[in-house]
């Protein structure tokens, strides 16, 4: 698989994220996890702490398709809550290179007003391109 970071020529680098990503291999989706436990529990009520479940639990879908962190192309994050998101970047910063690594997809986060499970603060959407 080959991948390339884009960024325009003059453009500063972004820090946690990239602003695309070209790729060839095959396509892996992962819908929309959410931090919950394999049991469909939800074990903390923090933001960091739900990002690093949600990030675990999309690493174990990725593996059932033979893919890792890396392969990782883009993801879309959805959270309930800007302020506690900003609030707590530095302990989401410290999950995200525990699990993902120094691998930096194209991404977006959204806030919304709710996600379906009414305890959940993130619900991150994922695909990758696996060689």
């Amino acid at each position: 698989m080959t991948q390339k970071i884009l960024l325009p020529p003059g453009w500063s680098r972004p820090h946690g994220y990239s602003n695309g990503i070209a790729a060839e291999g095959r396509m892996v989706f992962v819908a929309g996890q959410i931090g919950w436990d394999d049991t469909q529990v939800i074990r903390t009520e923090s933001m960091a702490g739900q990002v690093e479940q949600t990030l675990k639990n999309t690493i174990a879908v990725l593996a059932e398709a033979d893919a890792r962190p890396e392969h990782i192309v883009r993801m879309t994050w959805y959270i309930t809550s800007r302020s506690e998101y900003l609030d707590e970047i530095k302990k989401i910063g410290k999950a995200w290179r525990e699990v993902i690594g120094k691998h930096y997809p194209a991404m977006a986060v959204v806030q919304v007003s709710a996600l379906i499970e009414s305890s959940a603060k993130v619900e991150i959407e994922t695909t990758a391109m696996v060689p």
